[in-house]
């Protein structure tokens, strides 16, 4: 096969993948809600062009060229947001997550963490942030890249999931958050399990909404998995799921000396 043929067949399997994505997504719900989610999935594939990764005190996704609206959101998590709010640019979103106790109550003294969606005049989407309690769980080197992680990620039909290859990745040089430092923030665990050579330290955390659609009360209530190493004491693993996404990163993956397998947002 001469060099011209091959990248011929190669762009027209891209193409063929892309209508299959495209047909996939449009068929999950059959409605233009997924249409939107799924033209932001493939800004991704680009994403220094389409997005922007600010982060500080807080860690914050801008969106360039914004596509999904405040309604797809709700729509898609079939959750309310704890509060919404006009801004003198649009609109924002914010989702408290309260950490709870064994029947589900607030913990005292108070730890929760917030994610922000922020909308312009048009109602689309411009920023994406957590707040600094998250990022104790979810550092930002090992955020970021988790998110450039999906674009070309692979959709998983039956679970309604990206399943992202960080194995296309650079890999990134960073310390792994260690379990002192962590349970200084997150407090006592609901559980802790023994997993081969680790720990796994489960939280509750339950979001403040309101009007949640019949049949869908579960998804308010996040429950959160940290692996740690029992030798290192370092945080290895994080898996939730916050408003109806959900997020799994093996950190250990995403480092320059790692090879083990990962499944990531």
């Amino acid at each position: 096969m001469n060099p011209k043929h091959a990248i011929d067949m190669a762009a027209i399997k891209r193409g063929l993948r892309g209508i299959a994505l495209l047909l996939l997504a449009m068929s999950l719900t059959g409605c233009i809600y997924w249409l939107r989610a799924y033209q932001t999935y493939l800004q991704m594939g680009e994403f220094d062009r389409y997005f922007t990764v600010v982060a500080a005190d807080d860690f914050s996704l801008e969106f360039k060229k914004p596509i999904m609206y405040s309604k797809d959101f709700i729509s898609l998590a079939r959750l309310y947001p704890s509060e919404n709010d006009p801004t003198a640019e649009g609109r924002r979103f914010r989702y408290w997550f309260r950490k709870v106790d064994s029947r589900n109550q607030p913990v005292k003294p108070e730890i929760k963490f917030y994610s922000d969606l922020t909308f312009n005049e048009e109602d689309r989407i411009t920023s994406w942030s957590f707040s600094s309690l998250f990022l104790q769980i979810a550092p930002p080197k090992f955020l970021e890249v988790s998110l450039r992680s999906i674009g070309g990620a692979e959709i998983d039909e039956d679970k309604k999931q990206l399943r992202a290859n960080t194995d296309l990745l650079e890999k990134i040089s960073a310390e792994l958050p260690r379990k002192p430092a962590v349970i200084a923030q997150l407090g006592a665990p609901l559980e802790v399990r023994i997993e081969e050579q680790n720990e796994v330290y489960v939280y509750h955390f339950l979001l403040e909404t309101h009007n949640i659609e019949k049949g869908y009360e579960d998804r308010a209530l996040s429950e959160v998995k940290l692996t740690f190493d029992s030798s290192t004491q370092e945080l290895i693993k994080m898996a939730g799921r916050f408003a109806g996404l959900k997020v799994s990163i093996n950190y250990r993956k995403l480092l320059n000396n790692a090879d083990e397998p990962v499944k990531t947002l």
